[in-house]
């Protein structure tokens, strides 16, 4: 017989709502053209304005500023001269174009998603986008200008710079890929608290050891020199308890529905 006080199941929110596979490819096809065309328009509107050239100028714009009086950067490579500002031209299209590409991701997963799955994912996209390009900027706007000057600083009068623009790209893109990532620290501290591996006081009891991570990763992925190394752990180290104190709150506001009535359940008894 059936309990009279026992609740009827929850109907699957998601019922009815499966498509074919076929028809999940297409969709996937369809939204990997519309993102690669939204970074081919960004690339044909900057090639025009301010072009490649101009962008790569920008890009160096924080070493050439602390190089000697008369000296430039040089190519080693004969298409060097072509193939650095193209590169540049297609990454500064693929950043301007992400909120796009990354809405194409959403529209292609959201529909296969729980409410509360929604209330989960949507906020981590925009924040970790939203905090990737923040480490960027950090990189570019202060970091670089410091570390520039303070290796110019040490270089011999008798040594006249002149740095190699493949070289100095590959140096930019590791930079910005660096402090990129290490903006994400709070990402990674609230998805790990979230499914459970770790508990915000394990956070907590961990953070002595993560200060001590954080300068072993700056001293690996940053240039021997102190500036660059401080200016990559303080951050992390911050950004950590910024973390914690954000999963907490996303813990919170992103329970699922049997969660809930859990913990009302716990709350009760």
């Amino acid at each position: 017989m059936t309990d009279p006080n026992s609740k009827p199941a929850p109907e699957d929110e998601l019922a009815g709502t499966e498509q074919p596979f076929v028809a999940h490819l297409m969709e996937l096809r369809d939204r990997l053209i519309k993102a690669l065309v939204a970074v081919g328009v960004v690339a044909g509107v900057l090639a025009l304005y301010p072009g490649p050239g101009q962008l790569y100028d920008l890009l160096a714009a924080p070493l050439v500023a602390h190089l000697p009086a008369g000296a430039t950067m040089i190519a080693t490579s004969v298409i060097s001269p072509f193939m650095v500002p193209l590169k540049i031209l297609l990454m500064a299209a693929f950043l301007i174009a992400l909120p796009v590409v990354l809405y194409q991701v959403w529209a292609f997963v959201a529909p296969g998603l729980y409410s509360h799955e929604k209330k989960m994912v949507l906020p981590l996209v925009v924040s970790s986008t939203l905090l990737f390009f923040a480490g960027v900027a950090f990189c570019y706007f202060l970091v670089f200008g410091k570390v520039f000057a303070f290796i110019q600083s040490f270089a011999p009068k008798s040594i006249t710079a002149a740095p190699d623009i493949e070289a100095y790209l590959g140096f930019v893109m590791t930079m910005f890929l660096a402090f990129g990532l290490a903006f994400e620290v709070p990402i990674a501290v609230v998805v790990l608290a979230r499914i459970g591996v770790v508990t915000i006081d394990q956070l907590k009891q961990f953070r002595g050891y993560f200060i001590v991570l954080a300068f072993v990763i700056a001293a690996i992925v940053t240039p021997p020199d102190v500036v660059s190394q401080l200016a990559l752990a303080i951050p992390m180290c911050l950004l950590y308890e910024v973390g914690i104190w954000a999963a907490k709150l996303f813990i919170k506001h992103t329970k699922a529905p049997d969660e809930e009535g859990e913990s009302t359940e716990v709350a009760k008894s």
